[in-house]
């Protein structure tokens, strides 16, 4: 019987997502994918005669229902998630259930807009004499959020930080940083990187809301907090041809 194929369809732009992804994309009798997430361009992988599957109305149940149909006909399903599957993909509970049926699945990394965005400003997480760590976090909304991992106190680190799923709740996110970053750390917010319409803002942590705001952000945007934006760090001791 047929896999599952859990792909990461990458930020946005078709040629960013892996050759495997590519690959399965073009033996797919069946591609189940959110409409409101993955350029549409990445399903011209998939064999004109493929049936596509928009899941942005559709339950667990009725997406699970069906691909379990399809793999039960002799049919090769691709799950195509935005990014990267293991950020925010919801891939446990489909997984589970479709295992429930003995069905064997796969996933297939793909390119998350983490490292997109990081790569559109030309910039590295973890600068020497900045920060080496790199949080990815998300505000609580309709999914909770552990009381552990809330944001003030992520934020007092001041590492790197990279928030998904957030700028709906601008003013909130804002607050939450504030409590631990001065008002001048420099932030950029990213929304729709690597697609055609993507727009690029930077500035500081008080102009946040502001800018989210003024251009109406409310989903498919990362923000990116911290002073790898801006500060050069130290060199490199990789680099640095001193290694006695």
């Amino acid at each position: 019987m047929p896999k599952v194929y859990f792909v990461g369809a990458g930020p946005g732009d078709p040629e960013l997502i892996t050759l495997k992804g590519k690959k399965c994309l073009e033996e797919a009798d069946c591609v189940v994918y959110t409409g409101s997430l993955v350029n549409p361009a990445v399903l011209d992988f998939a064999p004109s005669c493929a049936t596509l599957v928009d899941s942005s109305s559709l339950s667990l149940e009725e997406i699970v229902g069906f691909m379990v149909s399809q793999v039960k006909a002799g049919k090769k399903v691709v799950r195509l998630h935005s990014g990267d599957p293991a950020l925010y993909g919801a891939i446990n509970e489909q997984i589970r259930e479709l295992e429930k049926q003995s069905i064997e699945v796969e996933v297939v990394p793909g390119v998350s807009s983490v490292f997109a965005a990081s790569a559109r400003l030309k910039r590295e997480y973890t600068i020497p004499g900045v920060s080496q760590t790199l949080v990815i976090t998300r505000l609580a909304g309709k999914t909770p959020v552990p009381a552990r991992e809330r944001l003030s106190k992520l934020a007092q680190h001041q590492s790197s930080m990279a928030i998904l799923l957030s700028t709906s709740m601008s003013k909130a996110l804002q607050e939450e940083l504030l409590s631990a970053f001065p008002p001048t750390t420099p932030c950029a917010v990213l929304y729709h990187v690597t697609w055609p319409d993507e727009l690029i803002l930077r500035g500081t942590l008080e102009e946040l809301h502001s800018m989210i705001s003024e251009h109406g952000l409310q989903r498919s945007a990362i923000v990116l907090v911290g002073d790898f934006l801006s500060s050069e760090g130290m060199r490199s001791y990789l680099y640095s041809g001193d290694r006695g």
